[in-house]
């Protein structure tokens, strides 16, 4: 199901540096620059896939949609509101967006059902009763009704992090960003998470992907952005970043892949 119509989050010149300025010989040392004037559009019910080597930015540029990181120039922006205005409310930017990280980072001494109702509870206000009826509703949807009263340790690697998922879509987000979520898994565990993203992208969740993943990125993305370097160095559709690239740089990662 691909999106229409007018973008649904937009970033325009997006720019992000850390430690110290650009300006070599300046107090501080020289930054490092990891976002170089990205643009990206994510239209509603769509899914963009982001690949690209370690460091290429990927991991920065989904915490600063999520407003987990300032942005030293650009703009953010949701349904035409720029997000990174700081006199934006972050708070209620975020209960729009959910960010599932590579490690699972569920609360290890609270069970199943409290990890997904902490928040709706404490930070949303929701009843107790109202909160733990909708975890239950997507934990069945991710398949682990039955693991609601268990600890994380009690789980294996992919249903952590299928509890993670259920977690971030719980609060019924507008869009789904996701940050390897694979990478932290035993291979043999990584297709029941797949295929999790999967059914939501079929039912239409919007969502933004870091993965490493290209059988993934081939079956579900309508577009592929190769970052390298911090910026957007290739953008089309699977077939044409994938099979069909026409830069050096994403030939060249695409050919380390697949040694």
């Amino acid at each position: 199901m691909s999106g229409t119509g007018a973008p649904l989050l937009s970033l325009r010149g997006v720019r992000k540096s850390f430690g110290g300025t650009r300006r070599r010989g300046a107090r501080g040392g020289v930054a490092h620059l990891v976002l170089d004037g990205v643009d990206l559009d994510l239209a509603p019910h769509s899914c963009t896939v982001l690949v690209g080597a370690s460091g290429s930015g990927k991991s920065t540029l989904l915490r600063v949609v999520d407003l987990l990181e300032d942005v030293d120039d650009g703009q953010i922006l949701l349904d035409g509101v720029d997000v990174a205005d700081p006199w934006v409310d972050a708070d209620a930017v975020r209960a729009r967006l959910a960010l599932v990280f590579q490690q699972y980072n569920l609360f290890p001494h609270l069970r199943v059902m409290d990890n997904l109702t902490l928040a709706p509870r404490v930070v949303h206000g929701r009843p107790r009763d109202e909160a733990e009826a909708a975890a239950e509703a997507m934990l069945a949807k991710v398949g682990l009704a039955h693991k609601a009263r268990a600890y994380p340790d009690q789980l294996s690697g992919g249903e952590q992090q299928r509890v993670a998922i259920a977690r971030a879509l719980v609060g019924d987000p507008e869009v789904l960003l996701l940050d390897e979520v694979t990478s932290a898994l035993d291979p043999a565990l990584v297709g029941e998470v797949l295929d999790l993203l999967l059914d939501l992208r079929t039912e239409g969740t919007t969502m933004l992907v870091a993965t490493h993943e290209m059988g993934f990125a081939r079956d579900v993305a309508d577009e592929v952005v190769f970052l390298h370097e911090g910026r957007v160095h290739e953008r089309g559709t699977p077939a044409q970043v994938l099979d069909d690239p026409q830069r050096a740089a994403t030939r060249e990662f695409l050919r380390r892949l697949h040694r």
